[in-house]
């Protein structure tokens, strides 16, 4: 994409273990375009989160990118140093982790982990920190910002921490927002609550938003876009109208399948058969045929790519047009 804000293409990256090698992306290619919201959907373990932890440069331990580019406004984010990528994480970037207790230094104060970002990439004097800080909190719903701002993370419920983190991400009015599981551990209230704060955040500064979850609900209602990932690949990615209409591979069919949304009470689950490979390899056929209907010998034998089959929908499957006829 011409203009996008930030591209990924041909992301690999592996964890080296003492007994084997996970081959956790496997060939992953997006874009972000300005204003959009981006939602990358997949179960556990299918390489979402490693996929963007990996462009930010915050992979832990054996972790390492192996091959691929991701360009954040022109820049290649794979070939800076560790201070320059500091530099965009924070103020350029913005990041809310997935579990904002352990995210947040409990040994600190909830205010002064805000004015810190700030502080460092010189956005702000420390007096115009504090008071950008209080109006961060309003903004984000926390109750009397003045005296929560000596608050310890602990003294704070799991919604209200998850709110400082949104303050934390945003405070120095990032052009990309990446939200990592942003609603986990938090009750259907909350998580409603969470979703409405981001949506209006997004709409007022106009900034671009990555979501990533394993929540098919929460993506069809917050993106503009979704993308599937399995087993460290893509499987599918399209605008939101033509993913909900047209879904042209079997493990998104699956996915819609496994939830049951609002009036739906009465139907049953259905769950996607089997279980997920171990990426001990990297994949040589279609990492989804062990539990796929539609499976046929090819698929066993041939690595589908990526293709158009409309316009902005991408498919990696030899039998797509058989799953959207089938889907509709």
């Amino acid at each position: 994409m011409a203009d996008a804000l930030l591209t990924v293409e041909n992301l690999h990256t592996e964890f080296t273990r003492q007994e084997d090698v996970i081959y956790a992306v496997n060939g992953v290619s997006f874009s972000v375009a300005p204003g959009e919201t981006l939602g990358i959907v997949g179960e556990s373990g299918s390489g979402k989160s490693v996929s963007v932890l990996s462009v930010l440069g915050l992979l832990r331990g054996s972790g390492k990118v192996t091959q691929g580019s991701a360009k954040f406004e022109g820049t290649e984010l794979l070939k800076l140093k560790r201070r320059q990528l500091e530099d965009i994480r924070g103020r350029d970037i913005g990041v809310i982790f997935q579990d904002p207790m352990t995210s947040l230094n409990p040994t600190m104060r909830i205010g002064d982990q805000i004015m810190e970002g700030m502080l460092t990439h010189h956005y702000a004097s420390r007096k115009a920190a504090y008071n950008r800080t209080i109006d961060l909190l309003t903004e984000v719903g926390i109750p009397e910002p003045t005296s929560r701002f000596r608050n310890y993370p602990f003294e704070f419920s799991g919604g209200m921490r998850q709110r400082v983190m949104i303050a934390m991400a945003i405070a120095c009015e990032p052009q990309l927002l990446i939200a990592d599981e942003p609603t986990t551990a938090l009750d259907v209230t909350v998580q409603m609550q969470v979703l409405a704060l981001l949506q209006k955040l997004r709409q007022k500064s106009r900034m671009s938003v990555v979501i990533i979850t394993h929540d098919f609900g929460v993506a069809t209602n917050f993106c503009d876009r979704i993308m599937v990932m399995y087993a460290g690949k893509v499987m599918e990615s399209a605008p939101l109208e033509e993913f909900l209409k047209r879904p042209a591979h079997p493990y998104t069919i699956g996915l819609k399948a496994s939830i049951i949304e609002v009036g739906q009470s009465n139907r049953v689950l259905q769950p996607i058969p089997g279980t997920t490979q171990q990426l001990t390899e990297p994949p040589r056929a279609c990492p989804f045929v062990d539990r796929c209907a539609f499976a046929q010998d090819a698929c066993h034998e041939e690595l589908p790519e990526l293709r158009s089959i409309g316009s902005d929908h991408l498919v990696a499957c030899l039998r797509a047009e058989e799953v959207m006829s089938h889907a509709g």
